[in-house]
């Protein structure tokens, strides 16, 4: 990768109940030399991190913007990302569970030319923290069932760290308001047919339960539900806002 790449990235940042760790993901977010924009959008939370992200309002290169009422992940991710104004966007939890660090690994294909959309993978033998066998098993299942219906061969679909060219995330219409995001980024990504899509591996250090984990298995059963709706009943012809010929020689 280039050494110097400037100020390339924006990274949207969904939030809610995160007060023991929004302080630290932030400063961590900034110590990135890629960063150029970080867009935090609060979903309503109701812990004090609100009144945490008050100090972060009108700082050089921070956004914040607040749900009125709570949306879910989905909802706050697609609000952020029609306000990213930079070369690439990348979704960042603020949970500490990713690392700002990996960020070069992730955007180096897409800086060099060589892809449209990058995914962290946790699962491709990076080092990290033991996992929560059932949690990971869960989200292999789903990351396999989402790849028998769009025919791209994903190893970890559930991934937060996904990177884009920004006018290839900005024209996809997404509709989903909870974690269902996660299913319908992999969907219309793949049923554009024409997105040169790379996989990284990325550390992964997952928090517990008590910790505040907020994935459940209702979440999972959404997910199959999800897999099912966007990959067959949707209209595709909705997916996208302008056609990708048009989008791709920009």
């Amino acid at each position: 990768m280039h050494n110097t790449v400037g100020k390339v990235l924006s990274v949207v940042m969904p939030v809610y109940n995160e007060f023991n760790t929004i302080d630290n993901i932030i400063a961590l977010v900034l110590k990135r030399p890629e960063v150029g924009e970080l867009i935090i959008i609060d979903d309503c939370s109701k812990d004090g991190t609100r009144d945490k992200l008050k100090s972060y309002e009108g700082q050089p290169g921070i956004k914040v913007l607040y749900q009125d009422v709570n949306h879910g992940k989905g909802a706050a991710v697609t609000r952020g990302i029609a306000e990213a104004t930079l070369d690439f966007v990348i979704i960042q939890d603020a949970d500490n569970e990713y690392s700002p660090d990996d960020y070069p690994l992730v955007v180096e294909p897409l800086i060099n030319g060589k892809a449209d959309v990058v995914y962290g993978s946790r699962f491709m033998g990076s080092p990290g923290m033991v996992r929560y066998f059932r949690h990971e098993m869960g989200n292999k299942v789903l990351t396999f069932f989402s790849n028998v219906f769009t025919d791209i061969h994903l190893t970890d679909m559930e991934t937060c760290y996904k990177c884009f060219r920004r006018e290839v995330i900005q024209n996809i219409n997404l509709n989903s308001e909870r974690f269902g995001i996660e299913v319908e980024f992999a969907a219309k990504l793949a049923k554009a047919r024409c997105l040169r899509i790379f996989e990284v591996p990325i550390s992964y250090n997952p928090r517990r339960y008590d910790e505040g984990k907020k994935i459940t298995w209702r979440d999972g059963v959404s997910a199959l539900y999800h897999i099912i709706r966007f990959n067959v009943f949707d209209d595709r012809k909705k997916f996208y806002k302008r056609p990708w010929e048009e989008v791709l020689k920009d």
